[in-house]
């Protein structure tokens, strides 16, 4: 099979024929749901190629080491085993760590390189590739092959390491350095009347979406490779397999036009790419890898991380001082950091604050980015001490934040760009009902549960990247627009059909949005919550640019347009006309004798504008639980959560992701806990019938209020993202709940049955 003829082109969704114009802030179903729901969506592990070799990754469970042989006789024995690659007999590779450093790699340390050499640095490191005709025979192949391993004495302990904790090296753009300490913060916190001192641990988190990480590399006539990689940036994947194996950037296409989630797995280039890549290069063959749900476990997580939050404040219940420090993981190989302690001092107003990051390097592959990195765990040490230092003040937890509310950021001396998180609290609470709420703990019991409600606040950047975008209004009035985009499942496609549409006046059927294809006009990796305010307003600035060349063909080809100023007309129904009713032309009729519109736009952020201010999402989220103290279960009933993003390109899309992030914030707070043996250094619960995450029946009522907002400072198009927001701050809100209902204090996640019932 030619897959030159199975490319992305013949998979861009479509929305149906009848969806009409549409306009921001309408609420659209996603033009990619039928293609998803029938499978027709083709995933990374989904494309068909001829003469295709399957591979198979063998990992070691040696924490720390060299290998001293790898013998693969019984594996090649196997009928169909073509090979069995390792770092003794892989293809040439370039060695030095600048070609491995991808767009979001850190600035210090040197990337993983699988099959590099002999050196063991963490469990489940890939130490071969068995190559066959068949998956089933590579797989068996791949448990016959004797792999042996002189071990070495390895650290995968943060709790015991603690006191080797040590500055980052270097903090990566978007990672600020906790800034400098304003006035005297442990001074005044040891003077103070009213004060809290909480130490919380998190426990290593592991991405696991729904679609397991794969390649399919299909190797043309010409060698040129079209990879399909699960990825959240097509470019970023094909930069990193250009540099390492020194292939021009013109034979290397590397496709994801359907994603089966990430949340942040996707955003460095895994192992299973080069590894395909590798075997493709050395066989010239095409070749298909994919990890199984086990090996998913075998790469980057959310880093363990130890912290300490002291908080003081007046007899007003006005802080006097923050002191937030915290621990993380990170591996040997590379310094990994996270704003972990720095929304401590932007979240609430105080004159003395004092943050610190420490980290402290184990035998671990390096920790990675996962939904809203460092808020998750951050804002929710900060969150559950600002809970406890309420009840120290006598307050009410939602008047102690609103008492200590920051209308600018201290930390940077700058105001924000806009800030609506008092009318998300306002709202929030009125539609929860959080003046009804029992005052004392432990005070409402239902049957054989104690019902408790809490609250916490949310927050997370707003960011804008820089971004390409193209458009083609062709002579039938149709329009294509393309960017080398990700849709890891947000809504991509339709949110910028959607903007498309809105701006030229539309039918959604009639536009289509290209992404998924590096060879596309550049576009960042789809993370930070930041795509709709860069490509969406990439998207917008093309199709501005194809408004005026419909203006300046109208001037040139119609009677009554030859005076007419851009801003007196109206793009309406596939039409240009004049906004006082005069006469108005179809846009095919205006292409009818011309060439088809073609054009390009270049976004890039407005930096001296943006750097005077603070640019970020807010959130309020309430929370009711039933706890049953003698089982130690606990149940979330219902999550209100009032959200401030600038403006709503599509609430439905949009509330789906912030739906989704509470979900993962219940999964955080009550399931999700990786378990290590750190006698052998690996991780014990490497499956999902081990690894809990929260089902349909851990997740109760859920209802979101988008607050109004628009935020020009942002993004053209006034909106903000929401990918990260919502599950910041849930699972402080939880633990508060807990507290409420039961008078128990739990700091640290998962909040598991045991430590419910613990005294």
């Amino acid at each position: 099979m030619n897959d030159r003829l199975d490319v992305a082109d013949s998979q861009q969704p479509v929305a149906p024929a009848g969806t009409g114009t549409v306009a921001i802030g309408d609420g659209l179903p996603r033009i990619d749901a039928f293609a998803k729901v029938t499978g027709r969506a083709r995933y990374a592990a989904e494309h068909p190629a001829e003469r295709l070799l399957y591979a198979v990754v063998v990992n070691t469970p040696v924490p720390c080491g060299r290998i001293a042989s790898i013998d693969p006789t019984a594996s090649l024995a196997v009928p169909g085993v073509v090979d069995v690659m390792t770092h003794l007999n892989r293809p040439k590779m370039r060695s030095l760590d600048l070609f491995y450093k991808d767009m979001t790699a850190p600035l210090s340390g040197s990337p993983f390189k699988p099959l590099h050499d002999d050196r063991i640095h963490y469990s489940g490191q890939p130490v071969a590739v068995v190559l066959a005709e068949t998956f089933e025979a590579a797989r068996h192949a791949g448990r016959l092959l004797d792999v042996q391993v002189a071990a070495e004495p390895h650290e995968t302990n943060l709790l015991v390491h603690l006191d080797r904790a040590r500055e980052p090296s270097s903090f990566k753009a978007g990672y600020s350095k906790p800034p400098q300490p304003r006035g005297d913060a442990d001074a005044v916190w040891a003077a103070a009347a009213v004060r809290v001192d909480a130490e919380s641990h998190a426990g290593v988190e592991h991405h696991n979406p729904m679609e397991l990480f794969a390649a399919t590399v299909i190797r043309g006539e010409d060698g040129h490779l079209t990879i399909h990689d699960k990825t959240q940036g097509s470019q970023n994947s094909r930069w990193i397999v250009s540099r390492a194996f020194g292939l021009p950037a013109s034979k290397v296409t590397v496709r994801n036009a359907f994603v089966g989630g990430a949340f942040g797995s996707g955003l460095r280039p895994q192992y299973s790419l080069l590894l395909a890549v590798m075997a493709s290069l050395k066989h010239h063959r095409s070749v298909r890898l994919v990890l199984s749900r086990q090996q998913m476990f075998t790469f980057g997580h959310r880093p363990e991380t130890w912290q300490r939050v002291r908080l003081a404040a007046d007899a007003e219940g006005r802080l006097t001082a923050i002191v937030h420090e915290a621990i993380a993981e990170t591996s040997r190989l590379e310094d990994y950091v996270e704003v972990v302690v720095n929304w401590s001092g932007q979240l609430y107003a105080c004159d003395n604050v004092r943050l610190d990051y420490k980290l402290v390097p184990l035998d671990q592959y390096s920790p990675m980015d996962m939904r809203a990195p460092g808020a998750a765990h951050g804002v929710h040490a900060l969150e559950v001490a600002m809970d406890e230092l309420s009840y120290a003040a006598g307050l009410d937890p939602l008047e102690l934040r609103l008492r200590n509310y920051a209308t600018r950021d201290s930390s940077k001396d700058l105001p924000y760009s806009t800030k609506e998180l008092h009318a998300c609290y306002q709202q929030a609470a009125a539609r929860f009902g959080w003046s009804r709420r029992a005052k004392e703990v432990r005070a409402t019991r239902d049957g054989h549960e104690w019902v408790g409600h809490g609250m916490a606040t949310g927050m997370w950047d707003a960011m804008q990247m820089f971004a390409r975008a193209r458009a083609v209004l062709s002579a039938d009035g149709r329009l294509l627009v393309e960017s080398a985009a990700t849709d890891i499942g947000t809504g991509t496609y339709t949110v910028m059909a959607q903007i498309a549409a809105a701006e030229l006046g539309l039918a959604l059927e009639r536009v289509t949005f290209r992404l998924g294809d590096s060879t596309l006009p550049v576009a960042p990796i789809e993370g930070g919550s930041s795509h709709v305010a860069t490509v969406g307003s990439a998207v917008k600035g093309a199709c501005e640019k194809v408004r005026r060349e419909l203006w300046r063909r109208a001037k040139r080809h119609v009677a009554g347009f030859a005076k007419a100023r851009f801003v007196d007309l109206d793009f309406r129904d596939g039409r240009v006309g004049l906004r006082d009713g005069g006469p108005s032309v179809a846009y095919e009729d205006l292409l009818g004798g011309e060439a088809a519109i073609d054009v390009k736009y270049l976004l890039l952020p407005n930096v001296l504008k943006q750097r005077k201010y603070v640019r970020a999402v807010h959130s309020a989220v309430f929370c009711e639980v039933r706890v049953d103290e003698a089982l130690g279960t606990v149940r979330v009933v219902r999550v209100v959560t009032a959200v401030a993003a600038g403006r709503i390109i599509n609430p439905v899309t949009a509330r789906s992701q912030v739906v989704g992030g509470i979900v993962w914030g219940i999964s955080q707070g009550l399931h999700e806990e990786t378990q290590s043996d750190h006698a052998l250094g690996r991780f014990m619960n490497h499956n999902l019938s081990e690894y809990h995450v929260a089902a349909n029946a851990d997740v109760g009522h859920i209802d979101v209020i988008f607050v109004a907002e628009d935020d020009r400072v942002v993004s053209s198009l006034g909106a903000k993202g929401v990918g990260e927001i919502g599950i910041v701050g849930v699972a402080a809100a939880i633990s508060n709940a807990i507290y409420h209902a039961t008078g128990r204090r739990l700091r640290s996640t998962p909040m598991t049955p045991d430590k419910v019932m613990a005294r």
